[in-house]
Formats: structure tokens, sequence, C-alpha cells
């Protein structure tokens, strides 16, 4: 058998970086490059083996956790098709990167992480940013990552590398079982070479199934929509990885079956079909949620039916409601006592379009979602319009990028109030311009999954759409992107806190407590003193960006205009009201205090309580 001496760490490069998938004769490289930050733990060993692979593309990340966000938002915008590799050194590095792990691996988004780790012979121990523990020496902080990971290894010697990439290629590329896979390489080990099989390097070509459900569920699922009086369809992400909304349209424009969409899902259909209800949920328009509430049969397509998606359990009031669940992961095909219909959903949903090809709902049915659709556009159009001076509204805020966006552009956005705004309001044009990270809602995510999405997607604007308490959070991969020359625009909306959570605090009778950015007052020792001073144009500027501040929203749509000619990322600044807000239609179950002095918390628990009794169990 031929070998090749490698260093553990150019092996696993060079094996990396010949790894392809294909899908439906369409293939490609798995791996877009690598995202790094070098440290003692990498810089000899993966950081070498980059430095001799020109044809890996490298790209040094200001924060751990904000490459791999990049990394995440780069997946999700390729379909899961492509992605990149993240390397930090040990230590903080690696901690550094747990937030953004878990995140991928809630959202099924496949990254893969190779952290540095101490000196597996443990010779010099503890090492700088060593972990110690009284009762083991085989742990490192890179333990932490098992809990959040889908595929988790640690590599002692070299040949456990032959058969360990193989199960990180095979995790990576599962629809069923991708998220975050962890490589953890001590960082001697990475340096040790081996005369590894020259196979190991060919080039390998990870096919991606379109597997069927038992042909029984799905005739029974077939059966029981077949009788169904009101159906409707929850379209999760599932439907947009699987490449399944023009048969998605093509089935509920014949059908006549309304469609409502989760985070994940928006952009499954184009905002102004028929049958698409728009947003589904706590988050959700009138039309979706009353839709739910009476559906007989509820079709869920790629979706995981998170608390959002079924207002926290309440969403679907018909006592004999069935679900039919397309989902590739088994374990969430079953959830809600559904029929379950593991598989693909584009093979799927074909399948059932072709079995149902004479069935369509009521003309009366139909009728009342079109004019649900239509109602709720015009309803969109009132806020769109509003012209408020400073503070502007973030409803009008919303319409002015909405207004300029593409079909070929992206919004992308993760935590505070606008998501749940974006979700209700946003007009999607294509399957990829709404690109929300909601699965884990992590603040900071929405930069540097911007710098992402705009590698994934060239030849659109990505416009990154931010409150100040995320911003705050983590906004230094404006700086990544400067450097490699890669344009996003980034509308910061200025709130002076966490509004988000503010509303939330007020709506259990705290009063917005601990949510303002604000001088701590010496007279009442409480955070009520005036606003914090914080030049958000200033920083950015002290980044490279390029920045327009606008005080209202005409200033804004010039300003809009302005970045399309400008070759640079782009930051533009305005300042919006937290007390306006778009208004919710569902509410969300977030505990209470059963007891209280304050009268807005037991006002609030009464309402609380009344809430509760309409949550149901799924069985």
């Amino acid at each position: 058998m031929k070998t090749r001496k490698l260093t553990v760490a150019q092996a696993t490069i060079t094996y990396l970086k010949n790894q392809y998938v294909e899908r439906d004769g369409v293939q490609n490289r798995f791996f877009a490059g690598c995202f790094g930050i070098f440290g003692h733990g990498n810089v000899a060993g993966v950081g070498q083996a980059l430095h001799q692979s020109l044809d890996f593309p490298f790209y040094v990340a200001r924060n751990e956790q904000g490459m791999v966000h990049a990394a995440a938002a780069y997946a999700k915008v390729k379909n899961r098709l492509q992605t990149f590799v993240c390397t930090s050194s040990i230590g903080p590095g690696a901690t550094n990167m747990l937030t953004a792990a878990a995140g991928a691996t809630i959202n099924r988004i496949p990254v893969l992480l190779i952290p540095g780790d101490i000196f597996a012979t443990r010779q010099v121990a503890p090492v700088l940013q060593q972990l110690e523990s009284a009762n083991t020496q085989d742990i490192s902080v890179n333990d932490c990552f098992k809990p959040v990971s889908k595929y988790w290894d640690r590599i002692n010697r070299p040949e456990q590398l032959i058969t360990s990439l193989p199960e990180v290629m095979r995790v990576l590329t599962s629809p069923a079982e991708t998220g975050t896979v962890t490589l953890s390489i001590p960082q001697d080990v990475q340096a040790e070479a081996f005369d590894f099989p020259e196979a190991l390097f060919d080039k390998k070509v990870w096919h991606i199934a379109r597997p069927m459900p038992d042909a029984s569920l799905l005739k029974k699922a077939i059966s029981v929509l077949a009788k169904s009086k009101n159906p409707m369809i929850v379209s999760g992400g599932g439907t947009i990885y699987s490449g399944a909304t023009t048969v998605l349209k093509n089935f509920v424009n014949r059908t006549g079956i309304p469609v409502a969409e989760t985070y994940g899902g928006k952009g499954s259909l184009t905002y102004d079909e028929p049958q698409n209800l728009g947003a589904m949920g706590v988050t959700g328009t009138p039309g979706a949620n009353e839709i739910a509430k009476e559906a007989d049969v509820v079709i869920g397509i790629g979706t995981r039916y998170s608390d959002f998606t079924t207002i926290s359990k309440s969403a679907f009031q018909n006592p004999n409601v069935q679900f039919i669940n397309i989902n590739i992961a088994e374990f969430d095909s079953f959830k809600h006592g559904a029929i379950p219909l593991t598989g693909d959903a584009k093979a799927i949903l074909e399948a059932i379009d072709n079995a149902l090809s004479d069935y369509k709902v009521d003309s009366a049915y139909a009728n009342k979602v079109k004019e649900l659709n239509k109602s709720w556009d015009a309803f969109v159009s009132e806020i769109y319009a509003e012209k408020n001076e400073s503070p502007a509204f973030q409803g009008e805020v919303i319409g002015a990028v909405n207004a300029i966006a593409t079909d070929k552009d992206i919004v992308l956005c993760a935590a505070g109030s606008l998501p749940g705004d974006l979700h209700k309001l946003w007009r999607t044009s294509h399957p990829k311009g709404f690109h929300l990270e909601y699965g884990y809602s992590c603040m900071g995510y929405e930069i540097a999954g911007g710098l992402g999405a705009k590698m994934a997607n060239p030849d659109g604007e990505v416009y990154v759409m931010v409150g100040d308490g995320s911003y705050l959070m983590m906004a230094q991969e404006m700086v990544t992107a400067i450097q490699e020359k890669i344009k996003m625009t980034v509308v910061m909306l200025n709130n002076d806190g966490y509004s988000s959570i503010g509303s939330l605090s007020s709506s259990v009778g705290s009063d917005g407590f601990g949510t303002y950015y604000r001088y701590r007052n010496e007279e009442t020792q409480q955070l009520d003193g005036g606003l914090l001073p914080i030049d958000y144009a200033a920083n950015a500027a002290s980044m490279g960006a390029y920045v327009i501040k606008a005080k209202n929203v005409e200033e804004l749509k010039a300003a809009l205009k302005e970045a399309k000619t400008i070759d640079r990322t782009v930051f533009i600044y305005i300042e919006v009201d937290r007390k306006k807000a778009v208004p919710g239609f569902a509410w969300w179950d977030v505990a209470i205090a059963q007891v209280s002095e304050k009268e807005a918390v037991k006002k609030s628990l009464k309402t609380y309580k009344d809430n509760k009794k309409t949550q149901k169990h799924y069985l």
C-alpha cells in the first residue's frame, strides 16, 4: 500500500480539500476554505499546514465565535451543501467558539471546528491556558463541545485520523444528522508525522440522497389528506434546504392548501402567492394563526415545531387535528403524534402531489385564504407607508430596506425585536432572501453572519439589520469584511438598549427593568440616569466602514441608494422609537412570578393563566 508522510495537520487539510458533495447531479467541493485565529495551540500545526496549502483559502477572523457564525451563515445560504472549517488555539480561543457551535447544531447547519488542545504526551502540564482537574488528566476545555456537537473526537495518535475523518464527513453531509462537528487535535499531535495511506487523500464524493418514507405510511398520509376539509402546511427550513420550493408552489397553487412559514421556512413561497399566509406562530400573521386554529390536518414540512411556531403548543385547537410531518430527521418527523414521513421534502411532496392529482380544497376555504393574503399585504403596506420623524418607527425602517432589496438580495438578522417584525412584514421574493438565525436567536450573529452570507452570495446585496444591543456584542467581523473587500450593508437601529426584552419585561409586569443603556442614578442607585453617549457611527468608521447617519426614513432611503454605489462595507445608523411597536397577534409562554408585590405582575399572571388554558398535548 502506498503511503504519504505528512503531519497530522497536513493530512487533515489535504483530506478536507478533496471532499466533495453531489446532489441531483451537481457536484462541488464541500469546504470553501478555513476561518481561523492562530495561537500556540494551532499555529505550528494547522497553521503550518494551511500555509503550504495555497489552494485551500484561509481567512483571518477577529473573534472565534464570529468566524463560526460566518461559516454557519455561508452554509445556510448554500443549502448546507458547502461550509467552512474553523480553527482556533487552545483554551479561550476554543471556548469562544462554543456559543456559535451550539447555534449551528440547533439550526442543523454543518460547520467543522478544529480547536487546538493540550499536549497529548502530558509531559508539559499544565500548559498555558490548560484547565486542570484533580480527578482526571483526560480532560480539557474542548470537552465542553461534546453536548453541542453532532460528532466529537480527540485525535491522540496520528493513525486515529484515518478512521475519524470519514466519520466527520458522514455527519457533516447528512441532512438528518448535520450540525457542529468538533475535531480536537492536541498541539503536539498536530505536528507529528506519520505514513498515511495515499488512498485517504483521493477525491471523495459524498452523495446527498433523496430518501423516501415507508410506503404504507405515505399511503396513510395521502388517505388522511384526501379527506381533509381544512388542511394547512407549516413550511420550515427543510423545504428550502431540500430545494422543494417550486414543487410546493405548484402543489398549493393547484390544491389551494394554505401555507404558513416558520422563520427558517420564510421564502418557501413568494409573499404574493395567494396561498401564502405569511409568518406562523408567536410572531405570525392573524390569517396564519386563524387558519391554524381550525386546521384538521397540518402538514409540517422540514420544521422542528419550536414554541414560536406552535404558539407554545396552543396554535392548533381543532380537537381532532392530525399532523403529517415530512422531515429528513426521524426525530422531527414523529413530533406531535404525526404520521411520520421520514425522508426528503422535495421527493415526498412530489409523490403526494402525484397521488392527489384530483384533490382541491373547497372554494370557500380557498377564497378565504386568498383574502387573508391580500388583507395582510394591505396591512404591511400601511406599516411601510408611515412617515415618522426622528426617532423613526422600526416597521417603516424595515419597509425602506424591503423596497430597495431585489430578488438577488438577502436580509439578515438574529435577535431582538427585529426578527419578529421581519418575520411578519418582510415581503420575500426568493427562497434565500430572508436569513434569520432564530433557532438560537444569538445576539452577535448578525454582522458575522452577514460576512458569511455575502461570501456565499457575492452577486447580491446583503442587508444586515441589527439593533444596538447585538451590535455591541459582536461587530468586529466588519474588519474581516474590509480586509477581504467583501461588501455588505449594515443598518443599525439604535433603541438605547435591549428593546425586545424591555417589551417582554413590561408584559410580565417588570416595567423594562435593566434593559436600557443608562447611567446609574446616584440618588436612586438604579440604572435610570441619562442615556449613555455611545457613538456607534464613530466605532464603525474606526473599523473601516463607510458610514452614513440617517435622521429619519427619508434620509435612510437616500442612504440605502448611496450604499449601492459604495464598494466596501457600509454602516447606516438610525435611531428608532422603542415604545412604538408592530402589533403582535399571539402570546408566548414565559413563566411569570406567582407571588409579587407589584400589581402589574399580578395582572400579568392572570392573563398568563388564561393563556395557559389554551395549551394542548398533541399525541
